[in-house]
């Protein structure tokens, strides 16, 4: 079975590094993952973090897609909670007519204004809302698919927001209009695939167009955590829907399942087309990888603990780490389910992962302190995944 994979950037920044440098990682390692066979290099949406520096994906890809020439370029995803369809169809047309052909626009469900407010009840309103459209009350322990696939008790996001709400409402007043607020997401995609088309009319009966963004031949992607409304609109309109095991594993089985039960045939699609994330680290032995990867655990922390992604540490700054039962209870669903070792260890993970959401691709997310274990990383899970037959070169 070919199984393309692709590589999922945060464009973290490790301690002790620069911003610059960050900047300059990730544009060397998408060249270097493009001559890996890598499919796609995709850039996620992160703001207010000091450890990643994703901020804004159509800026990232403009940066990549320069620099290479095959790999398909995307983001995983823009946040809609902040970001109007228009401006987004603008931004992503004006990338198209530049690197025609080779544009994923992948669009994620993100916390918004729920109606024209900036009080704290708006906030709590929205936040509630956010959080129980991700679901999860069948996730209270742990569970195993059938063919052994971990799925963690489920990481109560409850708690992330209510530690961090006011954190999230001020990076909504930095983000948003005064007085601004985030229409129903169905709606959102509803209009970006309008403005695409050229069929956009407003509410008020009024014809738009979008120049540039109409007509412009990019893939439009539906990211998900769980069977919420994410997967729902990916399935209905025949769109293509990126899962994440990463950093929702407890409910990654949901996403696949509730887009498959919704999916209609479209004029891009007859049958489900599923990208399911992981998190990876790879050395050349399942010792050495794990030493690699072990930041991961106090880097997790950081963001549950709503302070924000630190720059990623080295392994002897983890190592000092004085962990408690309650730090490691934190982060245990994602360090229990990063995949860590060896190219052939991990390219069995993988495969499990595949096997178990049937996954058409894996989009890998992988840091580890220093860039040059990084690009190894990478390029000893292609060839592992080459050798097994498995790395595809022509993504749907």
């Amino acid at each position: 079975m070919s199984t393309p994979l692709a590589v999922l950037d945060l464009i973290p920044i490790s301690s002790g590094d620069t911003i610059a440098g960050a900047v300059r990682n990730a544009v060397d390692l998408a060249q270097q993952t493009e001559r890996f066979g890598y499919t796609r290099y995709w850039f996620a949406e992160h703001h207010l973090n000091p450890g990643v520096l994703g901020a804004s994906p159509a800026i990232s890809i403009a940066l990549v897609a320069g620099a290479t020439s095959t790999i398909r370029v995307g983001s995983a995803g823009v946040q809609l909670g902040h970001r109007q369809p228009l401006a987004t169809v603008e931004e992503f047309g004006l990338l198209d007519a530049v690197y025609p052909g080779r544009l994923d626009l992948g669009l994620g469900r993100s916390i918004g204004r729920q109606r024209p407010s900036a009080d704290g009840e708006a906030f709590a309103v929205a936040a509630a809302a956010y959080t129980a459209d991700r679901g999860g009350a069948a996730h209270a322990a742990e569970q195993r698919t059938g063919n052994g696939l971990l799925l963690p008790r489920q990481y109560d996001f409850g708690k992330l927001l209510a530690t961090s709400a006011t954190k999230v409402a001020t990076q909504l007043d930095l983000l948003q209009q005064p007085g601004a607020y985030t229409p129903d997401y169905a709606a959102q995609i509803a209009d970006i695939l309008a403005f695409l088309a050229g069929t956009y009319v407003s509410p008020a009966g009024v014809a738009v167009r979008s120049f540039p963004g109409e007509g412009a031949a990019v893939q439009v992607w539906i990211l998900g955590a769980s069977g919420g409304s994410s997967a729902a609109v990916a399935g209905e309109r025949g769109l293509r829907f990126a899962a994440s095991y990463h950093h929702s594993p407890s409910t990654v089985i949901d996403a696949v399942e509730a887009y498959r039960a919704a999916f209609r045939p479209s004029a891009e699609l007859d049958r489900p087309h599923i990208s399911v994330s992981a998190d990876v680290v790879v050395g050349e032995t399942d010792e050495d990888a794990a030493r690699l990867a072990s930041g991961y655990g106090l880097w997790v922390r950081s963001i549950r603990s709503g302070s924000g992604a630190i720059p990623f540490p080295t392994p002897q700054e983890a190592a000092r780490h004085e962990w408690s039962e309650e730090d490691r209870d934190l982060v245990r669903d994602r360090v229990d389910t990063q995949l860590v070792g060896s190219p052939a260890t991990v390219a069995d993970k993988l495969e499990q992962l595949r096997d178990a959401t049937g996954a058409d691709e894996l989009a890998i997310t992988t840091i580890t302190h220093d860039h040059a274990d990084r690009v190894r990383s990478y390029r000893l899970l292609a060839e592992e995944w080459a050798r097994r037959g498995n790395l595809g070169t022509s993504p749907r």
